[in-house]
């Protein structure tokens, strides 16, 4: 086998230990993450939104993973605003003038989608019953993304962090599994920041969201 043949069975290998040994015990499927919903909203009395899926019928319920990601960020922000449900493009500007922006829209946005520190996108689907296209779509979506922040970062010269949380256990380990390999190999090439899975949100956003408000007010501080 050739060194290059070696590093690449090496890379293979320490991604499957890292999707088999620890990324798959954090998906949660739809009970345990309404579960850990309500825990959360019990104990935290969130004000920000807590917004509903886009189910009919009986699966009409709260979206569980994005509700846990605002109370989360919410409660670690302390009186920082924070845009939880982004109406438009992210951007970056130099002397108040539009230097880049993304193509699509983001799911959150710290402080805001104009000059964010922090954006994340958020994939869940709890009452998915198959992997179809528009959950793959969703993948590649985020490579997008992380190329534009690639090229938007150099021109700026400004790191804006960016996050992917994801969730459902049928979905992601029993239908989907190559596309976390994707979201690993993502990570490597450094096309987003963190990917956090299922129940990792609980002990995972709250550090990063406090990184980022470090940061918010060091810049607060500088004005």
């Amino acid at each position: 086998m050739t060194d290059f043949g070696q590093r690449l069975f090496d890379y293979f290998s320490f991604r499957a230990s890292v999707l088999n040994d620890t990324v798959q015990g954090y998906f949660m499927k739809k009970d345990s993450a309404e579960v850990e919903f309500n825990r959360l909203k019990a104990s935290l009395n969130p004000k920000c939104p807590l917004p509903m899926n886009k189910q009919k019928a009986e699966k009409k319920n709260y979206a569980f993973l994005t509700g846990m990601v605002n109370m989360l960020v919410e409660a670690n922000i302390g009186d920082a605003r924070c845009d939880y449900d982004p109406r438009g493009l992210t951007m970056m500007t130099h002397q108040s003038m539009p230097l880049r922006t993304l193509s699509r829209r983001v799911d959150g946005a710290f402080p805001s989608v104009v000059n964010p520190i922090a954006i994340w996108e958020i994939k869940e689907y709890y009452y998915t019953t198959t992997f179809g296209s528009r959950v793959a779509d969703g993948v590649y979506e985020t490579l997008l993304d992380g190329m534009e922040l690639e090229e938007l970062e150099a021109a700026a010269e400004r790191k804006v962090q960016h996050v992917l949380f994801i969730d459902d256990y049928f979905t992601w380990w029993e239908c989907g599994r190559s596309y976390l390999c994707r979201m690993i190999d993502m990570l490597h090439m450094g096309y987003v920041d963190e990917v956090v899975f299922g129940r990792e949100v609980l002990t995972r956003l709250p550090v990063l969201a406090r990184e980022w408000k470090a940061v918010y007010d060091a810049a607060e501080n500088d004005v």
